[in-house]
């Protein structure tokens, strides 16, 4: 019976872990507390770029993250090294274990620029972390769009079957375009929603209080700041010239593949009439097989992808703080 039994429980453990792997992440959910060690990091050594490890619970679709760490940041002499920052992930990792807190790898966390972070970098760390964690996510913080009062926050991962194309190293135009992959379908934003404790949540009830409205709260009515949507503008702009690049290496790529394939037919043809007189004459044919052709590598369209995806991105926060600045005008043109 015994036997029995530990047979049945290692089936329904592989069932619920197929199923478990089968079934897609909708939700994340993050505590407050690890909202606040993001913000907090990413606002001290602003504006460096700044990561660290996210810590949770993988339950059905929905990941919890109750936990965050940052990383030890590089300097310039040198001092933080690799081997020096993985020792202290474990490190972190066994304290948090003495402790009771949950230390299970689900993602990291990194700070971005103006929302610029859709990039070939965050793409190969994806695939770094796929290789020992299936179900793991990216959470983005942008100081500048929380300064202007969004939420600053998103959560990502990798479409599946970009993930396949990618570690299959069929990023080339001819199987995107076959299997209908276009720049839209890299990564997805998953819904976020943020969790507090009991005692954290009556926290903010004691400290809310009834404020009536005063001139400090007139600045909700300030203009955009004309550095940041010029910031917006100078990115979107560099981010054409960059695809402009992009384009022109394709069209290289292209004149120097058919000038390569005409050349190949040269030689094919001046080949064949050889063989031609060769058997005419009574002698073997030779190799129409030339030793020097090789097709041309097709180059990949995944910079490409993620440049049209960051000036989408530009576009549309210079569409958000044009029409914010509009409604604020007739807001204050109503007014007085």
């Amino acid at each position: 019976l015994q036997c029995f039994a530990i047979m049945a429980l290692n089936f329904a453990a592989s069932i619920g872990k197929k199923a478990k792997e089968d079934l897609p992440i909708t939700n994340v959910q993050v505590e407050g507390l690890v909202v606040a060690q993001i913000v907090k990091h990413c606002k001290e050594l602003e504006p460096n770029f700044v990561t660290g490890q996210l810590l949770g619970l993988d339950i059905g679709s929905t990941l919890e993250i109750t936990y965050a760490f940052p990383f030890p940041t590089k300097l310039e002499d040198g001092e933080a090294e690799e081997d020096d920052g993985s020792s202290f992930q474990l490190e972190m990792m066994r304290c948090l274990r003495e402790v009771n807190v949950d230390n299970n790898t689900v993602g990291w966390y990194q700070s971005t620029f103006v929302g610029s972070y859709q990039t070939l970098e965050i793409v190969e760390t994806f695939m770094s972390y796929q290789e020992s964690i299936k179900r793991c996510v990216c959470v983005v913080y942008d100081p500048q769009g929380a300064a202007q009062g969004a939420f600053g926050l998103k959560v990502l991962k990798l479409k599946e079957k970009f993930l396949q194309l990618f570690k299959e190293g069929k990023c080339n135009a001819t199987t995107l375009n076959q299997e209908g992959v276009t720049s839209k379908d890299i990564f997805v934003e998953l819904p976020i929603t943020v969790n507090n404790s009991s005692l954290v949540s009556a926290m903010f009830q004691v400290l809310e209080t009834d404020q009536r409205a005063d001139r400090r709260q007139t600045d909700r009515l300030a203009f955009v700041e004309t550095d940041l949507l010029e910031r917006n503008l100078e990115f979107m702009m560099d981010s054409v010239d960059e695809y402009h690049g992009k384009i022109y290496q394709v069209s290289q790529y292209h004149r120097m593949s058919a000038r390569h394939e005409l050349q190949h037919q040269q030689w094919l043809q001046k080949r064949r009439q050889e063989n031609a007189a060769r058997r005419a004459a009574g002698d073997d044919p030779l190799t129409e097989e030339d030793p020097n052709y090789a097709p041309l590598t097709e180059p990949s369209r995944m910079e490409s992808f993620l440049i049209a995806n960051q000036t989408t991105n530009f576009s549309e926060k210079v569409a958000v703080a044009g029409g914010q600045t509009l409604q604020k005008l007739g807001v204050m043109e109503s007014l007085y």
